[in-house]
């Protein structure tokens, strides 16, 4: 069924599809957003792991909406709910745990500074770091960002302090800087999308460790959900479907996008028709939509003459290690382990970017502090193992209980995760989800550079811990990547023949279509992403606006 025309539809309600809603709302132009996924209210948010983490309250199940992934072209593709983010309204702003980092200026022309790298398809924005600060600017605002500014080798220029101030942290933070500081390395305080004080009617930050994998039930979490879709609402002008789930962008005769088909909660078919499209699930589920959007004028895929749609896709690499620290064996000497605060807040830019590529790369990245996450059954099945290595009984017990009088000190990397050639997401006709649509397929085929930068950054982070004296320091990994963190597939450009997007995100091929979720990156930088997706949604919403007024 055909519904009545709106200026704009909005494909997905994260950190793309919110900033967009809520501009778009402010400046009077009526808009449909569709969220294939829930709208939850802070009662549904609750301290449940399996709820949260092993049903599927923020995933889909992969017997009923799969992914399918495979290492190299020839491997052999899995069934997996690998790189789905939260399907809600306010997608995976509102399960994330909020590290908010921006970009360096290097990142936006690593192919000009650093020089190409055999093997990748490494590329320069067609934007600065200029352009996008003062969007970065208003998306911190508008979120809600509490942090502290410090100089560092790597801190990129800013016009002012965080809109709130730091979190409170764990007592660990200062032996933390203390540490690197004796190393001669630059400790820095990491901002968080939490708010740290009452903000723009939300409550205040409650200190309860589950951030990360839950939603927030006191709003402090500045998820797009909390933050930016009850302002949107509120404007008169902004609608938010949940249980949309889109099938395809149709398109006119002169090949301009005119609908979203979507089928509804009830699994009913609905054309929602638009004076401009955007669309923005996270860049695995732009790709499939846009390639799963075929018609005579675009047989190979909406905006896709290029052949560039799913393509050069981004996750982040991951790596890490923890440290271990008996409680009753060092609280004399650590009294600070005792101390019941969840965050540390401390991250490491000093090897951001390597001056030479003696260890075998150029592009470094960042390591981020933490305490372990406190899901007891997660923390059980790693202890539990697995195979020939896995464990049970007494010796399950016995880690068990070491776990129980242990606190666990961590650090996650996040390096760069080179574009290769390889590395995509297609679409999988054989292979259907349970609203009857082909699946997002995708291989990965990373570059050997990725698990150098990986090493050389969990090697340095181990350094930090075992300067802490703990009982022992356990490698986690070092060839891993976090696809939640997810960009690339349609990157934005100024040749229409090597991208997909102009510098305004807007597709080269179809002149109302754009896209806004991390598709556009043609890097992925070396840190989280959710923080420059929200910015640059913010930017393209100050074009949109002045485009449509005009």
């Amino acid at each position: 069924m055909s519904l009545p025309s709106v200026d704009v539809c909005i494909v997905g309600s994260g950190a793309g599809g919110a900033p967009l809603a809520l501009e778009l709302g402010r400046a009077g132009f009526k808009v449909v957003v569709l969220e294939k996924g829930r709208h939850y209210q802070p009662k549904d948010f609750v301290h449940d792991e399996i709820l949260n983490s092993r049903r599927n309250f923020f995933m889909p199940l992969p017997w009923e909406e799969p992914h399918l992934v495979r290492q190299g072209a020839k491997g052999r593709y899995e069934r997996s709910n690998a790189a789905w983010t939260a399907n809600c309204v306010g997608g995976g702003t509102v399960h994330m745990s909020g590290f908010f980092y921006r970009l360096k200026p290097v990142d936006f022309r690593l192919r000009s500074t650093l020089g190409a790298v055999p093997g990748t398809t490494v590329a320069d924005w067609p934007i600065s770091y200029e352009e996008l600060a003062p969007f970065y600017d208003k998306a911190e605002a508008e979120l809600g960002v509490s942090g502290q500014a410090i100089p560092h080798p790597f801190a990129e220029p800013r016009s002012g302090p965080y809109p709130l101030p730091p979190l409170d942290v764990h007592p660990v933070a200062s032996e933390i800087d203390k540490v690197c500081a004796a190393m001669g390395w630059h400790a820095l305080p990491t901002a968080r999308g939490i708010i740290s004080k009452a903000y723009k009617g939300r409550s205040p930050c409650a200190y309860c460790a589950l951030c990360g994998s839950y939603g927030c039930e006191t709003g402090a979490k500045s998820s797009t959900l909390a933050s930016l879709i009850p302002n949107a609402i509120a404007t008169g002008n902004v609608e938010v479907r949940p249980g949309s789930m889109a099938r395809s962008i149709e398109v006119d005769k002169q090949g301009r996008a005119k609908s979203v088909v979507y089928l509804d909660k009830d699994g009913v078919a609905q054309e929602q028709p638009a004076k401009i499209i955007i669309a923005s699930a996270t860049a695995v589920e732009s790709a499939r939509l846009l390639l799963n959007s075929t018609s005579s004028r675009f047989p190979n895929g909406l905006a896709n003459g290029s052949g560039l749609v799913g393509k050069n896709l981004l996750f982040s690499s991951f790596g890490g290690s923890r440290a271990h620290f008996r409680v009753s064996k060092q609280k004399t000497a650590r009294p600070w382990l005792t101390d019941p605060a969840p965050f540390v807040n401390r991250s490491l830019q000093d090897f951001y970017v390597m001056p030479d590529a003696r260890h075998g790369f150029r592009k470094g990245g960042t390591l981020g502090f933490m305490w372990a996450h406190p899901n007891p059954i997660y923390a059980a099945v790693g202890l539990a193992g697995s195979g020939k290595s896995g464990v049970f009984g007494k010796e399950l017990k016995d880690r068990m209980r070491a776990y129980r009088d242990s606190r666990i000190l961590e650090f996650e990397v996040y390096a760069e995760f080179l574009p290769t050639p390889g590395t995509s997401v297609t679409v999988e006709p054989e292979v259907k989800d349970k609203y009857g649509i082909p699946v997002a397929a995708i291989t990965l085929d990373r570059h050997p550079a990725d698990f150098a930068a990986t090493r050389f950054l969990v090697e340095r982070g181990e350094e930090v811990l075992m300067r802490l004296d703990p009982d022992s320091v356990e490698r986690v990994g070092t060839q891993g990547e976090t696809t939640i963190l997810q960009h690339g597939t349609c990157r934005f450009g100024n040749d229409a023949a090597a991208s997909v997007l102009d510098k305004h995100c807007r597709a080269h091929e179809v002149p109302n279509l754009y896209v806004v979720d991390g598709s556009f990156m043609p890097t992925g930088g070396s840190v989280p992403s959710t923080l420059t997706i929200a910015a640059n949604s913010f930017r393209v919403a100050d074009h949109l606006v002045h485009t449509l007024k005009g």
